[in-house]
């Protein structure tokens, strides 16, 4: 089963990357994710844990947002802002919207919960509801999201590297390839069920949506039309519980001072030139290319940046880590 994407000129010239993560939208991914049996060895843990942490509430906004199938666009709107923001335009939605929403999946969910029906036109079930995705996004996404951001800005250093070497067409047959195939002007889209479908853009714009969560290609047909993908992960599968642990970590003993001029500058340089190479980044810190590595080495070692490897050349991001060391040394 295939979902065709039709371009015309316009379309491509207004394709683009998020550049920032969309609370709410991820938060449906992850719920889906949440109740799916796949990457076991990457998300069983976190499953495992979050499943223990769910509050009544929180199993209400879940049962809107099934493992496959559709969900009410309402409440997973492709949009970035703080999550309590976009939590209070899901709560003041207007009435013919909801009941529209609720609407447009009944055919494909004919076992919709009893009360999603009242949505429309209860709005003290609505704001339960917002609460239940609020406790959702606690539980599912917060102690994450800094981690995802940080993959996000590596994801995006890959895309811009597509885009220069390669354009629009590299962009959008490397995002996916193993569930989007680019065959000008339209994008195949493999869909795990459902009927063929095509979709004609006709100016409106196509947004690629990097997605922690997201284990193939979801189209969502707003405006413009975005489809999520996995973001990339320079290391592999890894499990999200272990990513928890960051956030608390604590930051390496010892300032800048303890790194030595040289790796100062070089962490320095990385924070100036997000995404520079190792051949970049030795010809900015005015060192040899074999000892830009070896520093670089060092401070990925130790989770001060990361580094992602496309084809020939090895691109450098700082980490929030990072970032808060050079943010302390600072005075800031």
């Amino acid at each position: 089963m295939v979902y065709r994407i039709h371009f015309t000129v316009q379309d491509l010239a207004r394709t683009r990357v998020a550049e920032e993560p969309m609370p709410l939208h991820e938060l449906e991914l992850a719920a889906r994710a949440l109740q799916s049996r796949s990457q076991p060895a990457r998300l069983d843990a976190w499953r495992h844990r979050a499943r223990a942490q769910l509050s009544p509430q929180a199993r209400m906004a879940l049962a809107l947002m099934p493992a496959v199938g559709y969900s009410p666009s309402f409440i997973s709107p492709v949009q970035v802002g703080p999550v309590e923001e976009l939590l209070e335009h899901v709560r003041s939605a207007p009435r013919e919207r909801v009941r529209a929403s609720l609407l447009e999946i009944a055919h494909s969910r004919p076992l919709l919960p009893a009360w999603a029906h009242r949505l429309a036109d209860d709005s003290t079930l609505l704001a339960e509801l917002c609460t239940g995705l609020s406790h959702l996004y606690a539980c599912l996404l917060a102690p994450y999201w800094a981690q995802f951001t940080e993959r996000l800005t590596v994801d995006r250093t890959l895309r811009l590297q597509q885009f220069l070497t390669g354009g629009v067409e590299q962009l959008l047959t490397q995002a996916n390839p193993q569930w989007m195939r680019w065959r000008p002007p339209v994008l195949e889209i493999r869909m795990v069920g459902g009927a063929d479908r095509d979709l004609h853009l006709n100016g409106k714009g196509f947004l690629l949506v990097p997605s922690m969560f997201c284990t193939r290609a979801i189209v969502t047909a707003g405006q413009p039309v975005a489809v999520s993908y996995p973001v990339f992960l320079d290391k592999g599968p890894r499990e999200l519980i272990a990513l928890a642990s960051v956030p608390g970590q604590a930051r390496p003993s010892g300032a800048l001072t303890l790194l030595g001029r040289t790796r100062t500058a070089v962490l320095a340089t990385i924070a100036e030139h997000q995404g520079c190479s190792t051949k970049e980044l030795a010809a900015r810190a005015g060192i040899a290319p074999a000892s830009a590595s070896e520093h670089a080495t060092v401070l990925r070692q130790a989770g001060l940046i990361r580094s992602l490897r496309h084809r020939n050349s090895v691109q450098h991001s700082l980490t929030s880590l990072g970032l808060g060391l050079l943010n302390i040394s600072d005075g800031s």
